[in-house]
């Protein structure tokens, strides 16, 4: 198995040359962050970015913890890896990688200054130190689940924020870690209800929003949405379309990964009745 070092300081934008440069030296896999890659897939292990703390963010990229350390030692010979990419802050930190999963010897080392210009550091920098944003080198639904509400979205978004590369744009993503913050960020169960009450309301067939409750799950919240709908619709059709809409509006809005929405219909309104009585 040959090993080799992608080195550069936090935030020179690793991350997000390590998928082109894993297509140059042609490895079969890259270990980001805690997280083993391969195929533009998570293989195993946790992504540092998840932890509440930059030290628990840093004990998780070296593998202190054993567990994860074998999960992702197991995944390596499991598929037979034989040429990997290893990034780290330093030469020190990736030899250490190397040494708790067991790899060898590292063959080389490639720095950041070797496939970046200073002014695309630069700009990594700025993006990591004033807006806390953390590249993650994998498309946005391998790695959605486990970042409910990190305002996690596709790299796409932001790609001309850099140099253009060769590289599909959307086999990375950007999150932005709680540690990021300064100070706590939380999202309100009023703010999930408020969007999920707008969102079935803007269906035409949707004539009242009864009732919206938001049970808080481990990778997001789960949903229970009861509606009035207008008379002579399709029923089905018009639940799925809340259920969307509902969606779409929770996750766009707050990155929150709306689980489960169970959409129940309470009433149906007839217009024409309701014009007979006022009449």
């Amino acid at each position: 198995m040959e090993i080799i070092g992608f080195v550069g300081a936090s935030g020179t934008g690793k991350s997000y040359r390590s998928v082109m440069l894993a297509q140059r030296v042609q490895a079969d896999a890259m270990i980001d962050d805690g997280l083993l890659i391969s195929k533009n897939k998570v293989i195993a292990g946790r992504s540092g970015k998840r932890e509440a703390t930059r030290l628990a963010s840093v004990r998780c990229a070296l593998f202190v913890d054993k567990t994860h350390c074998r999960e992702v030692a197991d995944a390596i010979k499991a598929h037979q890896l034989e040429r990997i990419l290893i990034l780290g802050t330093s030469e020190a930190m990736v030899e250490r990688i190397a040494s708790q999963l067991e790899l060898g010897k590292v063959a080389s080392f490639i720095h950041i200054e070797e496939v970046a210009t200073a002014e695309e550091i630069a700009l990594a920098n700025r993006m990591r130190t004033e807006e806390g944003k953390h590249v993650i080198p994998v498309p946005v639904f391998e790695i959605k689940k486990d970042f409910s509400g990190y305002f996690l979205h596709p790299w796409e978004r932001l790609k001309n924020s850099f140099g253009r590369g060769t590289v599909d744009e959307s086999e990375r993503s950007i999150v932005r870690p709680s540690f990021s913050y300064m100070g706590e960020y939380t999202i309100s169960d009023n703010v999930i209800r408020a969007i999920a009450g707008y969102e079935a309301m803007r269906i035409p067939e949707t004539y009242k929003v009864n009732r919206v409750e938001v049970r808080p799950s481990a990778h997001g919240v789960h949903l229970d949405v009861a509606v009035t709908l207008v008379y002579g619709c399709d029923i089905i059709r018009v639940a799925r379309k809340i259920q969307t809409a509902i969606q779409k509006g929770i996750e766009e809005n707050t990155s929150v990964n709306a689980r489960k929405i169970h959409v129940a219909i309470k009433k149906l309104y007839i217009p024409e009745l309701d014009a007979s009585h006022n009449g």
